[in-house]
């Protein structure tokens, strides 16, 4: 799977996509993130502009058409033969959940991402490109890169190798939001004393697969 984003901050990525389970991933060439900067792909060469005002007047700044259309282009050249998918964040775009995040993985060897800023997009990108576009929550960023680094680490979760056993066990066994407990067995906080539960320590895996079940379904520890 290659994940290729384009967007005006490319430097935001490289702190969280080089690090942990992505950035071990990506070492062991099991998935491939590609960072491109919009502004490379901008025909104004002085000053590489690629946003600009509104037709019919308002504040903000909107993305331009072309160079997002010429980014997508050049990324698509690469790869002739995968099956893409495009994805373009937006705050009315569909609810990203982990659903989609399994198609997306099992259906798919390339998602471009496209970052939105400022005001948001031309709308003729959506026509030309007939993008998908995802939010990642009722309310509105700043940008699309944490929506694209939230979308690349939910996906990527899903391809065989990138999670190790022990990391993806609980997730595929017992669903998300287990109540987890590790050393010391009893913490001491403002006097009141916090244990593990005893069932968690009795060695009978039966009963503890049973209270991981009930405790998922109730989420009370």
């Amino acid at each position: 799977m290659r994940f290729d984003i384009i967007t005006l901050f490319p430097k935001v990525f490289e702190p969280y996509l080089n690090e942990s389970i992505l950035g071990r991933a990506v070492r062991k060439g099991i998935i491939k993130i590609k960072i491109y900067n919009l502004r490379e792909f901008s025909s104004d060469r002085k000053h590489h502009k690629v946003d600009d005002r509104v037709y019919g007047g308002g504040p903000g700044m909107v993305l331009q058409v072309g160079p997002i259309i010429k980014a997508v282009e050049h990324i698509r050249k690469q790869s002739k033969k995968d099956k893409i998918k495009l994805i373009l964040f937006s705050p009315k775009g569909k609810q990203f959940d982990d659903k989609i995040a399994k198609q997306l993985a099992g259906q798919y060897d390339r998602i471009i991402l496209i970052c939105g800023h400022y005001e948001g997009v031309d709308e003729r990108v959506k026509k030309i490109l007939r993008v998908e576009e995802l939010s990642v929550g009722p309310y509105v960023l700043s940008g699309g890169e944490l929506p694209a680094m939230i979308l690349t680490d939910a996906v990527a979760r899903k391809i065989k190798g990138v999670l190790g056993k022990e990391e993806s066990l609980e997730e595929k066994r017992y669903g998300i939001g287990i109540p987890v407990y590790t050393r010391p067995e009893i913490f001491i906080y403002k006097g009141k004393r916090y244990k593990v539960p005893k069932v968690l320590k009795s060695g009978d895996h039966s009963k503890i697969s049973e209270w991981r079940s009930l405790h998922r379904k109730t989420g009370k520890s």
